[in-house]
């Protein structure tokens, strides 16, 4: 007689885990059915980043060998670290990683602030016309190449026939060579890149900021805040995690220079502090076919960008702002 209840507790538990399993799995077929829209937006970017990024990366073993041609990846000769230890003791490499933190750094310091300012002067700006005119005109140079841009960028600083100069005679008496000065040749780089991307880097920033209750400024407003007030307590700490992000994704390119900008504007004279790391592939690499040097300072650059990634994401941990 004592036995049935155990029996019927069973049986009864038994079922209601069933039960509950069963719902699950109704919840699981309908939550992947409500997301079948948003996995099928997502296949095309995911066989990309496949075919594309993790795929090639298969190549790196041309760095551990000495590659030839007619041999090919897998028939080259192994070579080990040989072509790390060439590329570390040569000095012309260690000028160019130099070169290439210096500019990543300067560009970073210098770049990163502008796309913040303009996204909150766009959002204190209420007349809505003429704020979709001003981005419309600051967006505008994302859109034109480097080529185009740095046509632009030598016509204004040319010695002979450049507004610039043309200004600056008037005034000092003499034409400066803008374009052919170390110091000079930085600050149009660092400024060029400025004026080509802060405008389309906004876009981030005005997203985060229209997620801001605008009752906080409301508030802020009653309280007596002027504007530099409000910014600095309600603005800034809204989208402070998107400040963070994208630093955070910054410092995984510190050794990324856009060979385009580069190449549009070095010359020889400023070779000194022009040469980057993605000039050095371009002229050691597929002009001079040392293809296993090349891929060695690839994979160094990538190894660079992953380990500050990893810092940066520790560091900004430990303030409940991190990536992952």
């Amino acid at each position: 007689m004592k036995v049935e209840p155990i029996v019927n507790a069973n049986t009864s538990s038994s079922s209601s885990d069933e039960r509950l399993d069963l719902q699950k799995k109704i919840r699981r077929s309908r939550r992947f059915k409500m997301n079948v829209p948003w996995l099928i937006m997502f296949a095309p970017v995911a066989v990309y980043f496949i075919l594309f990024k993790y795929v090639p990366m298969s190549g790196l073993v041309i760095a551990f060998k000495n590659y030839h041609f007619l041999h090919g990846i897998w028939g080259s000769e192994w070579a080990g670290l040989h072509n790390f230890y060439m590329l570390f003791t040569d000095p012309a490499t260690i000028h160019t990683i130099r070169n290439t933190l210096m500019i990543s750094v300067l560009s970073i310091v210098v770049g990163f602030p502008f796309p913040i300012i303009l996204a909150i002067l766009f959002n204190e700006v209420r007349r809505i016309w003429f704020r979709k005119s001003l981005q419309t005109l600051l967006y505008l140079p994302h859109f034109l190449s480097w080529v185009i841009v740095g046509g632009m960028v030598i016509t204004l600083f040319s010695q002979e026939t450049g507004m610039v100069n043309s200004l600056w005679e008037r005034f000092t008496g003499s034409s400066f060579p803008f374009m052919y000065h170390e110091s000079s040749w930085l600050a149009i780089f660092l400024g060029s890149g400025v004026w080509k991307e802060a405008g389309f880097g906004a876009i981030i920033y005005l997203a985060a900021l229209s997620n801001i209750d605008p009752l906080l400024y409301e508030a802020a407003n009653l309280d007596g805040a002027n504007k530099f007030r409000q910014i600095w307590s309600i603005t800034l700490p809204g989208i402070t995690p998107i400040i963070v992000l994208m630093l955070i994704l910054g410092m995984g390119r510190v050794m990324e220079v856009g060979f385009d900008q580069v190449y549009m504007l070095q010359n020889p004279i400023v070779s000194n502090i022009s040469e980057v790391i993605s000039t050095y592939i371009y002229r050691i690499g597929l002009q001079g076919a040392q293809f296993s040097i090349t891929t060695a300072m690839g994979m160094f650059e990538a190894l660079i960008g992953l380990i500050l990634v990893i810092i940066c994401n520790g560091i900004a941990r430990r303030f409940n702002q991190s990536l992952w």
